[in-house]
């Protein structure tokens, strides 16, 4: 690793204003609750849980712990461009850490990395072998957290993989480092590992990105499950993509406001997305979705991260992958937990890949980091071995 210019790199601690806080309180305390249908998840989140949430982030929540918790990680802030850029950079304890970039999705956030922080960067003080540290960079993603956005059309996936990777090599100074993903993180990772600047070693996904227009003539069984699993969540539980995807800033004006329709906008998708057989709490308990939430209600940044859905689907329109288009040859692994939106078996995800390590857990769902720390951690070192 090569020196770092120390004016480029700030440290970065949340403290967020006494008054900032009451005004979210008195919000909390005015919100008026719709009570005008079933009190059932089935059609979203139903008020029933919405007003036990709300009464708790109003009148119990500590916000001043959760604030102690997120600062114990050491952040920065670097200018890239016309924005900030907020990020975890945690050095790994072991003979020779090996750099990981850690890119978190919606609604989730740089907090994702919290669980996982720890074992990555000092395996032997938890029980692994100090040869498997790394140092973690977790960024927020532009329009997401304590990170800025710059206004401007084009601040898509495609465009985030290569300002995450200029902070790697052009302002961390790393030759080399490898990087793992969900959700928005798989797809700015898989496009790491496609347009691979030679500084990639190998990337590791827990959800499925497809890259090439390739379709088997004649599918496993294992695969037709895949495919119908797929078509089941475009028509029941794709809605939210659409509007962010078309509209979001008609959403961002409802949830910008209210902090009471913004824990429902992001709770249902904790439940739903969670392998938490429809008990959200026994995955994330209330101090857990609520710090989560607040990364969102600061700044108002549900606006901006919402909008990353249209900014992907304009870019996909001008750049749409093509039958020219082949897998993605940076060396890969998949980790597949079984709750996740879709589950793609490891022959499609071969035929999209330069796949060399494919797991299959027993639980986890779409934010695995958080619901299946562990093992998580094991498949990452177990994947990037003999990448060091």
């Amino acid at each position: 690793m090569t020196s770092t210019d120390a004016r480029e790199v700030r440290p970065f601690r949340i403290e967020v204003p006494q008054g900032e806080l009451d005004e979210l309180r008195r919000r909390l305390r005015a919100t008026r609750f719709f009570d005008g249908g079933p009190d059932t998840w089935d059609i979203g989140t139903p008020t029933g849980y919405l007003r036990e949430l709300v009464t708790y982030w109003a009148e119990r929540f500590d916000w001043a712990a959760a604030e102690r918790g997120l600062n114990e990680m050491p952040q920065f802030t670097t200018e890239l461009d016309d924005f900030r850029l907020h990020f975890v950079h945690a050095r790994g304890t072991g003979p020779a850490p090996l750099p990981l970039l850690f890119t978190h999705g919606w609604p989730g956030s740089f907090w994702e990395v919290h669980k996982i922080l720890g074992p990555l960067t000092d395996p032997a003080a938890h029980g692994g072998d100090p040869a498997d540290a790394f140092d973690v960079i977790a960024p927020s993603l532009p329009g997401y957290g304590f990170s800025s956005h710059p206004n401007r059309p084009g601040v898509h996936p495609r465009a985030i993989a290569g300002l995450f990777d200029r902070l790697m090599t052009e302002v961390l100074g790393y030759e080399r480092y490898v990087a793992q993903g969900g959700d928005w993180g798989a797809m700015v990772t898989s496009t790491l590992g496609r347009e691979n600047s030679g500084a990639v070693a190998a990337i590791h996904l827990n959800m499925f990105v497809p890259t090439v227009r390739v379709q088997s003539d004649n599918p496993s069984e294992e695969e037709r499950q895949y495919l119908a699993q797929q078509g089941k969540w475009r028509s029941q539980e794709s809605g939210y993509a659409q509007l962010q995807g078309t509209k979001p800033n008609t959403l961002a004006h409802a949830l910008v406001d209210s902090p009471a329709g913004l824990a429902g906008w992001i709770v249902e998708k904790f439940r739903t997305w969670s392998d938490c057989g429809g008990d959200v709490e026994s995955v994330h308990s209330k101090d857990e979705l609520l710090t989560n939430i607040m990364l969102y209600w600061l700044g108002g940044t549900i606006g901006t991260s919402v909008r990353l859905y249209q900014e992907q689907r304009a870019d996909m329109r001008e750049n749409p992958i093509t039958e020219d288009d082949g897998p993605v040859t940076t060396p890969m692994a998949f980790a597949a937990f079984p709750k996740e939106i879709s589950v793609a078996p490891e022959e499609v995800v071969s035929r999209h890949y330069n796949l060399q390590h494919y797991s299959r857990f027993e639980r986890g769902g779409h934010f695995a980091a958080l619901e299946q720390p562990e093992a998580l951690v094991a498949d990452i070192r177990e994947a990037f071995r003999p990448y060091r």
